[in-house]
């Protein structure tokens, strides 16, 4: 038998929250492409070299530490 979504759905509003957010999390995990470990860190290495460049000709703003954490608590810190 092939359950539909709707009956899918109900059964998972049953379970406990923790639950449905760990099915969530796996629906959701299904849903990304694989990804390639050597692509990646090749790209990052682009973008490190990248954002040097800029830093090294004055092109971009850099924010001391302490504002980012203080701004980072006065929006996400209760």
């Amino acid at each position: 038998m092939i359950a539909t979504i709707d009956s899918i759905t109900q059964d998972a509003l049953i379970l406990p929250p923790d639950q449905r957010l760990a099915l969530v999390n796996r629906l959701l995990l299904s849903l990304e492409p694989e990804s390639d470990p050597v692509a990646a860190e090749a790209a990052w290495q682009v973008e490190i070299a990248r954002r040097i460049k800029e830093y090294d000709a004055g092109l971009s703003k850099t924010i001391p530490a302490a504002e980012v954490f203080a701004r980072f608590n006065r929006e996400f810190k209760a």
